[in-house]
């Protein structure tokens, strides 16, 4: 089956089922239209990433990983950095997953994430939230990360939830471990995703789930929880706390998101093309650790090219450069059939205002064009992904609904151009409204904004001139209003409560 023939199928099909809590999509994205990368391009990066690990390699290798990559073919050169032939690398590559299936907590939340399904959600590590009343910012804490958390459980185009702050109210780092997993299974029952201070607080956060599913072992058999892992640090260096996680999450059997987020211009070459062929050799040697210790484990590859203001030297996400560079990183990773995450939405505005909404757009939309099947740090952030604000997840959420629209493309069948209709509209009363056809598309070929503003100037004055901000505080409120989701049941509740030092009061999380 050609490359076209097998686009045509993904996009026609659903995800397949594991059970009740496996992956179930009522409508795919098939992404993979836009290629900003030419195919010499997009071979040229390719080949020199290949070059990459095999002539410079990855440096900082811990002893145990080390004897397992020799083991597996690796060498040392003189000065210690781990190089990997071509063939080497490619053999990995057809031992990988090429779909990752992540379980909801809840049935009928599950994704299938491989072969340019899009998805859209959240990540990041804000410590600051900004508050809708007052404008001001507040260093952010453990109910913000709930709250955070249970307005994406509301909103139907965002279909996962990486934890998106730092809870800065924890005492320890096990402590924040431990709350940041409760607080973002409490919130959601769509699949989520953590990070672990130490690779040795895997064992008790994976206790965790399996308390909240009621057995022994139910999260290995319902992992609905992934391990963020920053696998190296840019340039070309193992991680070694990152590594110890990646061997931890495994052994636990939780599915891994591994990432590369070097900084062009800082941490990678400064133009695009070495900053993705850099990005894609260390995206590639944390692929060679997976198939060091478990071949085929379930791994999402982060490639997330960030971009410095090279004036400043700060991170710049709302940058064209940022949406053009994510997008390629999408391309390549589709082109390798690696499950893939890149980043995109990191305006740099400290509020939700004009630049927050061109920058989102174009960086989120090009992402998606381009085939990414995660959408990381994409909704719900401001200020450069150092601040978290559920009313701009809820506008975000609007945003990306139109977005994904855009992915589905025009979708024409044998009936989409019926003659006799329009023979019949031009001889008669001279439009559609009433017409079958106008009735049985107008829910699922439009997408219509609730936040978003339709009326006229006039109708829009006599209402109030209620802002779009004014809409999503209200909408944030309501959801939070209504309670916490009853996912998770009391008796699990309890369980968790007896074995971990629980800090989240559920009772006063309404606002």
């Amino acid at each position: 089956m050609g490359r076209q023939a097998r686009r045509r199928a993904r996009g026609q099909s659903e995800a397949a089922g594991d059970g009740p809590a496996g992956p179930v999509r009522t409508r795919v994205f098939a992404g993979g239209r836009f290629r900003p990368l030419p195919d010499r391009d997009l071979g040229l990066i390719v080949d020199k990433a290949f070059s990459i690990l095999e002539r410079i390699g990855i440096g900082a290798a811990p002893d145990w990983l080390r004897q397992a990559l020799e083991a597996k073919g690796a060498r040392s050169r003189t000065d210690g950095r781990l190089v990997f032939g071509r063939g080497l690398v490619e053999a990995a590559l057809d031992r990988t997953a090429q779909k990752v299936d992540l379980p909801g907590f809840r049935a009928g939340r599950g994704l299938q994430i491989g072969g340019g399904l899009v998805h859209i959600g959240t990540g990041g590590a804000a410590v600051q939230v900004l508050d809708a009343e007052s404008g001001d910012f507040h260093a952010s804490e453990l109910r913000d990360l709930y709250h955070m958390m249970r307005v994406l459980e509301e909103c139907p185009n965002i279909h996962y939830g990486v934890r998106p702050l730092i809870a800065r109210d924890m005492a320890t780092p096990l402590e924040l471990d431990i709350n940041t997993a409760y607080a973002c299974l409490r919130a959601t029952g769509k699949p989520i995703g953590i990070s672990f201070d130490s690779a040795a607080h895997v064992a008790s956060v994976t206790r965790l789930f399996d308390l909240a599913l009621g057995r022994d072992g139910g999260f290995r058999k319902q992992p609905f929880c992934k391990a963020i892992v920053v696998h190296v640090v840019p340039p070309l260096r193992y991680a070694e706390e990152g590594v110890e996680i990646m061997r931890a999450a495994i052994a636990a059997g939780m599915p891994l998101s591994i990432c590369s987020a070097g900084q062009a211009g800082a941490t990678s070459p400064a133009s695009l093309a070495g900053a993705l062929a850099q990005g894609l050799a260390e995206t590639l040697a944390g692929m060679m650790v997976v198939d060091a210790l478990k071949p085929g484990h379930p791994c999402v590859f982060a490639l997330m090219p960030f971009i410095s203001d090279l004036r400043t030297g700060a991170m710049s996400g709302g940058g064209g450069e940022s949406a053009i560079a994510n997008a390629a990183a999408a391309q390549l990773l589709l082109h390798l059939r690696l499950p893939s995450t890149v980043s995109a939405g990191m305006t740099d505005s400290k509020i939700a205002d004009v630049q927050a909404g061109y920058e989102k757009g174009y960086t989120v939309a090009l992402a998606a064009q381009a085939g990414a099947d995660m959408i990381n740090l994409s909704v719900g952030m401001l200020g450069s992904i150092m601040v978290a604000s559920p009313e701009a997840l809820v506008i975000d959420d609007e945003m990306c609904g139109a977005i994904l629209r855009s992915v589905r493309g025009v979708e024409v069948e044998a009936d989409s151009i019926d003659l006799e209709e329009i023979e019949r509209v031009v001889t008669g009363e001279g439009h559609y409204l009433g017409e079958p056809q106008t009735l049985a598309l107008m829910k699922t070929e439009y997408v219509y904004p609730h936040l978003g503003d339709r009326q006229s100037v006039d109708e829009w004055i006599e209402a109030g001139r209620t802002s779009i901000w004014r809409k999503a505080r209200d909408r944030v409120n309501e959801i939070l209003a209504a309670g916490p989701p009853d996912h998770l049941s009391p008796a699990a509740d309890a369980a968790i409560r007896a074995e971990f030092p629980i800090k989240l009061d559920i009772q006063e999380m309404s606002r």
